[in-house]
């Protein structure tokens, strides 16, 4: 196991090499740059600019400066938020996506595990008719109209929740429902498929024959083996979920990752779009990894190569 975990952290550290390799030389061929606004400064102002922040040097030497300087764990400081490091605003932001996807995340794995074993359990009938039904919208509708809906029923119609912010456990409900809803669904489609697919194995008819209850052959014998297939859907889920919904946390107002994801794109803050691809992209490999590891302890015949 050490063998693979060691392999499997180098293969990370090529992979964030060749994401943040890929990610540098796009930036720089797209037009355009990070001083240029409605009012340009004068070329003066703007040679100073690029002086300042190591612009005005060859891509290959700009790019030689920041890999040396990531491998030291420096990513710079934001170009469009002066005085702020990239490292700071990526902590300061995460902390508030991970609040809220946290919450999505145990929202969908709560409703959705156990909805998709109903789903199974009744296969053909009107229940897993129902449950397939709200799972396909589910998945066939965008996040951005699943927040519009809940503000018009819970704000504007009920005047219940409000529609911006954080500041109370109220402002929590929405985005929450809204970021939950798709792994929701997801989630209740895999897990019915995954549960048929092992009530109809052999060890199943063989409790089932030694009188067990449904409740025990559920919950004991297939839940372990049918939510193999959640968990690794678990990994990407997790890192997207945390980082946050870019487009609900704009439609929210949520001063999250996402939203400094999309500020540092629009604005052209080359260090901020640098920093934060590599940050989702090293929590995406390391979800990954977790869940390899997550899949021994839940099935202890599976060998690591």
């Amino acid at each position: 196991m050490g063998r693979y975990i060691a392999k499997r952290v180098l293969m990370a550290i090529v992979t964030i090499w060749l994401v943040a390799t890929i990610t540098f030389f796009l930036m720089f061929l797209v037009p355009g740059g990070p001083f240029l606004a409605e009012k340009s400064p004068s070329p003066a102002t703007l040679e100073a600019l690029n002086k300042k922040y190591g612009l005005d040097q060859p891509v290959i030497v700009q790019y030689k400066n920041y890999m040396l300087n990531l491998v030291k764990g420096e990513m710079g400081e934001s170009i469009k938020q002066r005085g702020r490091t990239v490292s700071g605003i990526i902590s300061d932001g995460f902390k508030v996506s991970a609040r809220v996807g946290g919450l999505a995340i145990l929202t969908a794995i709560v409703i959705g595990v156990p909805l998709g074993c109903i789903a199974a359990l009744n296969r053909g009938k009107w229940l897993d008719n129902l449950i397939m039904v709200i799972a396909t919208c589910g998945i066939a509708v965008p996040g951005f109209v699943v927040s519009t809906v809940l503000m018009l029923i819970f704000s504007v119609k009920l005047n219940l929740l409000p529609t911006y912010g954080l500041s109370s456990w109220r402002h929590y409900i929405m985005p929450v429902m809204a970021l939950a809803f798709y792994p929701t669904a997801y989630i209740s489609r895999l897990m019915r498929t995954s549960m048929l697919d092992v009530i109809g194995q052999d060890y199943m008819r063989t409790a089932k024959a030694k009188g067990l209850s449904q409740f025990k052959m559920l919950f004991k014998h297939a839940l372990r083996n049918a939510i193999l297939p959640v968990v690794t859907y678990l990994g990407p889920l997790i890192a997207y979920t945390l980082t946050g919904s870019f487009v609900i946390e704009k439609i929210f107002t949520i001063p999250g990752l996402g939203n400094e994801f999309i500020s540092s794109i629009t604005g052209r803050d080359y260090t901020m779009i640098m920093g934060t691809t590599i940050f989702l992209a090293s929590l995406v490999i390391f979800m990954n990894l977790v869940v390899d590891i997550a899949y021994k302890i839940i099935d202890p015949r599976i060998k690591f190569q």
